[in-house]
């Protein structure tokens, strides 16, 4: 690296707060050298895309050495990226370039675990019980007569215990796949080596960190560690019922020492660096890691999760919105991203579907009509981007892609899948490789295949094939970004006290005003110039339902 230490202090130190930042999930974005798997120089072959798209910035999905026991969030080591990613002198050849096309660049930190690989891990288990290395873990003697039992009751997000038994008898702690041990952050070692690697991607111009299951690093570990009683309380569902801060594993208290920690880290460079929790926890709580001396920001997953219906979407908005502002922090808004069902297929879904039996289906029960969905698609994206915070967009969701829900069996890569016992397809429909040109062996990917299928349908929603088209989703970003720019000030809206039944309308500080239909019939529009709308409007000028449009 030429300099070490760039100096962005020209730039906005609050550019986060109202920023559109998008997610690439690298090894399904773009695949410079051709070996089925997007890297990094695919990125930067790229960046042009979204330089022209019009975001402020790229979060970049794990790029670490990983074996992909899920997806690159067993990280072997957290400085450095995976050989067949690219080298680190990659990484700094694409931070440049985003900064050269004035992009900034969030990473993501994975905090709570490493990979079964880590050098670490491998000298825990080598190390034998009661070593100083194995406590850099969470390892337990079991239950039962000779310890063949789990230490608690425990479960894995992805199925099954939490616990893995290893040769000498002990069991250790996975949140997630056994290839992800849990760190143990009671461990003055663990903490120091994170704020080792805080320094390292920010002494290399990173703009701000991601931090992957943000809520879960602090576990109660006094003795006896305790049961929950209910394999379902291991889920965050639990955190509704349980005193705030109790859970075991879960939105512990004491984890907003560590943030307030890293918070000293931030602010050490000019201007500070940004963070965002993914913190599946409840508002209120949320609020706490978004706090200005902890991250800053959190995602708020409320809105992603919030069916298609006006008074459900008003009041999530309004609470989110009063959350952030209680943390002192900007809203953050959602639709999509690498973990859930593309919001091209999932808005269109029959309120109560459970998605995971509609993957299980192959996208078949229910059926579900593409374009009524991508009609929604941009009725809700054109509403997100008309709120006040900060908008994550994921990739391809600009190309209207929907979920492919029929990838076959024998081509499933997450471990949800095995993991419980083939009862959850899992996360790979949102992750196919994208489409960049209607043709070519991988539909411009990359010069070969590509690690998941891509399905036929896919050429038509290529960048190229939208590329300049008059209606185009892709246009209609384009247009939606360059125009947000000029109208985004304030963090502030008004409801309109006559909305009809059905319609969000809202009034943004200097005037200009965003109107939803989710109804089922076109409804009339307030008088105001139409500046951009999701779908034509009706003959005489109304706003069709599932249609979006911004009035001056």
């Amino acid at each position: 690296m030429t300099d070490p230490k760039p100096d962005l202090s020209s730039k906005d130190p609050d550019w986060w707060r109202q920023a559109v930042v998008y997610q690439v999930y690298p090894r399904s974005f773009a695949d410079a050298d051709g070996d089925g798997l997007g890297d990094l120089g695919g990125v930067t072959e790229r960046l042009g895309h979204l330089a022209a798209l019009g975001v402020d910035a790229l979060w970049l999905s794990p790029f670490y050495p990983s074996e992909l026991a899920d997806g690159g969030y067993d990280v072997a080591d957290h400085r450095d990226v995976d050989p067949r990613l690219g080298t680190l002198d990659d990484f700094d050849a694409m931070a440049a370039e985003a900064h050269r096309l004035g992009l900034k660049v969030i990473v993501d930190l994975v905090p709570n675990h490493t990979s079964h690989r880590h050098p670490w891990f491998r000298e825990a288990l080598a190390a034998g019980p009661g070593s100083a290395a194995r406590d850099r873990y969470v390892f337990r003697d079991g239950r039962g007569d000779a310890g063949e039992l789990p230490p608690t009751d425990w479960q894995s997000v992805f199925g099954g215990s939490a616990w893995r038994r290893v040769p000498d008898g002990q069991w250790y702690l996975h949140l997630f796949t056994p290839e992800q041990p849990d760190l143990n952050w009671d461990h003055d070692e663990v903490r120091a080596d994170f704020r080792t690697t805080l320094r390292f991607w920010s002494d290399r111009g990173v703009d701000g960190f991601r931090v992957d299951v943000a809520h879960a690093l602090v576990k109660d570990l006094a003795e006896p560690l305790r049961d929950l009683g209910d394999p379902e309380a291991s889920h965050e569902s639990a955190l509704l019922t349980l005193p705030p801060g109790t859970h075991p594993f879960y939105d512990r208290d004491e984890v907003h020492a560590i943030y307030r920690d890293w918070r000293t880290v931030f602010d050490s460079y000019t201007p500070p660096r940004t963070a965002v929790a993914e913190a599946w926890v409840p508002g209120a709580r949320r609020a706490l890691y978004a706090r200005p001396d902890e991250l800053g920001q959190a995602f708020n997953f409320e809105y992603l999760q919030a069916g298609w219906d006006a008074t459900d979407l008003r009041a999530v908005i309004t609470e989110s919105l009063e959350t952030a502002r209680t943390a002192g922090a900007s809203a953050t808004w959602v639709l999509s991203n690498h973990d859930v069902v593309r919001h091209a297929s999932r808005l269109t879904l029959p309120p109560g579907t459970d998605p995971g039996a509609w993957l299980l289906s192959g996208g078949t029960a229910p059926p579900v009509d593409p374009e009524a969905g991508l009609r929604r698609a941009r009725a809700a994206t054109l509403l997100m981007l008309a709120l006040p915070g900060s908008s994550y967009l994921y990739q391809g969701e600009e190309l209207g892609l929907p979920e492919v829900a029929d990838l076959p069996p024998e081509a499933l890569q997450d471990p949800v899948w095995e993991q419980t016992g083939r009862t959850s397809k899992g996360r790979d429909g949102c992750r196919v490789p994208l489409p960049w040109t209607p043709d070519g062996p991988s539909y411009g990917f990359g010069a070969g295949g590509a690690w998941l299928p891509q399905p036929a349908w896919f050429a038509r929603y290529a960048v190229a094939a939208q590329d300049g088209a008059e209606g185009s989703t892709l246009e209609l970003y384009r247009a939606a970004l360059k125009l947000r720019r000029k109208l985004l000030q304030g963090e502030t809206l008004t409801w309109a006290p006559d909305a009809p039944d059905g319609v969000l309308h809202f009034t943004r500080s200097d005037g200009w005003r965003c109107v939803t239909n989710l109804s089922r019939s076109p409804v009339r529009l307030p008088p105001g110039e139409a500046l951009l709308s999701s779908a034509p409007l009706t003959e005489d000028g109304g706003l069709a339902p599932d249609t979006t449009v911004w009035l001056a």
